[in-house]
């Protein structure tokens, strides 16, 4: 069922889009703290991707505050595209259906697009929880503004609940991979990111949860979908010169870790196959490099 859109016009319109499954023990934080935004200009698409728990009844709870798409589960990437596509705003946020945002991020993020016409992404800083308790993003995880994809190769650096992007974007760079079961929005990511500034409003304005079971991240051999994401990107044959030599760099290393998880668990062929895929981009590259120095 699909309630139907906003009637209004979009300019300074934000359209959020929240896909979830089966979250109903926290779903109704996450509407609620897109519902309390101090900015009016505002339509929330929540995407129930065939939800077989109480999620339908306590949407519905909500009538015609928010836009209802509901669909046979397909995966996230599916539910976050029927959403943006249902959409109406020219700014397009979204939120996962664990985290919340803080009050007052719709209108920072707004704020910053207002008075940065040329910007097409923006995210904020976070504050993690994890399992109930508060904590510290390491290092590696630390968010940084401007060309990021080098960085973005070993990670992803973008929260999908900290975004806010322009629909220009995704006209131009396309939607999630609804091939990938995780790790579509680090190769989603990647595609804005090296070609575009991932600009940064340094301050918390969204609480990221984590810890829980049905966490995709948990999921296990996340770098065979890192690994098929840089792939296909190295294929495109649209990176720079220094960009396709960090992708190589990073294909080649998660492609020996990979291999080996493989061979601790007798999955010998498998194996083989990252090795040589690896080996195979890196002996490439060295071509390249001793054309290029020859002039």
């Amino acid at each position: 069922m699909t309630q139907k859109p906003l009637d209004t016009p979009p300019e300074n319109r934000v359209s959020v889009v929240l896909p979830t499954y089966n979250r109903g023990w926290i779903l109704k934080h996450a509407v609620d703290s897109v519902l309390d935004q101090d900015y009016g200009n505002l339509e929330l698409v929540v995407v129930d991707d065939g939800s077989t728990d109480e999620t339908p009844q306590l949407l519905s709870a909500f009538g015609d505050r928010l836009h209802i798409i509901r669909q046979e589960n397909q995966g996230v990437s599916a539910a976050r595209n029927a959403g943006i596509r249902a959409s109406t705003g020219e700014l397009i946020a979204l939120l996962d259906s664990d985290d919340a945002w803080l009050p007052g991020k719709v209108t920072a993020q707004v704020a910053f697009f207002t008075a940065n016409p040329d910007a097409l992404i923006c995210q904020t800083e976070e504050t993690w929880i994890r399992n109930g308790v508060r904590v510290n993003p390491g290092k590696r995880h630390r968010k940084e503004a401007g060309m990021i994809f080098e960085r973005s190769l070993a990670l992803c650096l973008v929260s999908p609940s900290a975004v806010m992007m322009r629909r220009s974007l995704l006209d131009e760079v396309g939607l999630f991979d609804e091939s990938l079961p995780a790790c579509e929005d680090y190769d989603l990511w990647l595609r804005v990111a090296w070609k575009h500034p991932i600009h940064l409003i340094d301050r918390p304005l969204i609480v990221k949860r984590g810890g829980h079971e049905d966490q995709l991240s948990r999921m296990p051999e996340l770098d065979k979908y890192r690994i098929q994401s840089i792939t296909r990107l190295l294929g495109s044959n649209v990176l720079s010169f220094e960009q396709r030599e960090a992708a190589i760099t990073m294909l080649k290393n998660k492609c020996t870790i990979y291999a080996q998880g493989c061979r601790k668990r007798g999955r010998m062929e498998e194996a083989a196959h990252f090795e040589q895929l690896g080996e195979r981009y890196e002996k490439g590259s060295r071509g390249r490099g001793f054309k290029n120095s020859s002039g």
